[in-house]
């Protein structure tokens, strides 16, 4: 879940185009709505042009609807790469898979990528929105993987950022996905997240909850601080809002307000589930006052990797896209992971979905 400054984008803020166009209206000011030649452009048109919604297609090779057998579950992933290991990529609350857009034009040439739409998020459809509880966000992993793989998934490569990274830690704790071949946790951690449960439905109330156009609510995501990358931000906000025809206007797709009874399991007991899971791990962090207690024990046993990339905001993904990438394709190679991961001759093992 988003944990930096939500606060509200002053609308008095210029940027540096706004400016130069007030001092071309002074010096030729704007021709009347009402005489014959066109009114000239509004001085905030120019500053959105830069905001204009970033179609997916560019980053990922195709998008797809998985249908899960005996439900209307209906989960939307985006794919890219044809070869290597599947990196299988968990958005954070209120984000979408796009949120991986911009690092997988990157990732994609070593490995392929698949994202997620988890429930109540993006494009996907459930009959249940709002149950964004652990243990059901992770019978919905393993019904995605089991309906797109079959008994024979490929070697996979968990990376979850924030509610994501909770989520992708919970898969890998119930040791029912034999070809799972490393985990990379996004700047989520126990302590730090369990301390901030207590602000959430303060911070999230504080956020605009109203946006006029798709460009709008992207620049207000950029200059209120929750993203900082312009490309990314692009791509990944127009999937996180949808637009309400009684207030006519864009909202957001996700209602996490009303999902707080969920926040506490999401985050509970995280780190010590974490380092028992038997896979290389590697975690990811903005800051290094996020390490708990327990954490700092185990890497300092040398438990799992730790990288604190600088410069970045909550979505590492995001802001510093191609670091990330780096960060995931390295951490690929330096565990040999290949397409089937470690196989073991004579030694075969059925791939059975959570219940």
């Amino acid at each position: 879940m988003e944990s930096s400054n939500l606060s509200s984008l002053p609308e008095e803020t210029l940027d540096v185009e706004d400016e130069q166009q007030q001092q071309e209206n002074k010096k030729n000011p704007p021709v009347s709505a009402f005489s014959s030649a066109p009114p000239t452009r509004p001085p905030t048109l120019s500053s959105l042009k830069k905001y204009v919604p970033l179609d997916w297609t560019g980053f990922f090779d195709k998008e797809e609807d998985v249908y899960i057998p005996d439900s209307n579950d209906v989960f939307h992933v985006y794919m890219a790469g044809t070869e290597g290991p599947v990196v299988f990529c968990l958005h954070g609350g209120g984000y979408s898979g796009l949120s991986f857009a911009l690092s997988t034009s990157k990732i994609k040439e070593k490995a392929r990528v698949v994202a997620m739409d988890l429930r109540g998020h993006g494009k996907t459809s459930t009959e249940n929105e709002l149950d964004l509880s652990v243990e059901t966000m992770c019978s919905d992993v393993f019904a995605v993987l089991k309906a797109m793989y079959g008994d024979s998934p490929p070697a996979i490569v968990l990376v979850g950022h924030s509610m994501g990274g909770s989520v992708a830690v919970h898969v890998a704790a119930k040791k029912a996905l034999p070809s799972l071949a490393g985990m990379v946790v996004v700047d989520v951690v126990e302590g730090t997240a369990m301390a901030s449960l207590v602000h959430m439905q303060k911070l999230l109330s504080s956020r605009m909850q109203h946006f006029s156009s798709m460009e709008k609510a992207i620049e207000w995501s950029v200059r209120g601080g929750s993203l900082r990358n312009i490309d990314s931000a692009r791509v990944s906000v127009p999937t996180t809002l949808k637009y309400d025809d009684s207030k006519k206007c864009y909202v957001y797709r996700t209602r996490l307000e009303e999902t707080e009874q969920y926040w506490r399991g999401w985050y509970e007991g995280l780190s010590d589930k974490f380092l028992s899971c038997p896979i290389p791990k590697l975690l990811l962090l903005a800051g290094t006052d996020r390490l708990d207690r327990s954490l700092t024990i185990g890497q300092m046993q040398g438990k799992f990797q730790m990288v604190v990339v600088r410069h970045t905001g909550h979505a590492i993904q995001e802001d510093t896209p191609d670091e990330f990438a780096t960060l995931i394709i390295n951490f690929i190679s330096r565990n040999r992971i290949g397409p089937h991961g470690i196989e073991i001759p004579g030694l075969r093992r059925t791939f059975q979905p959570q219940q």
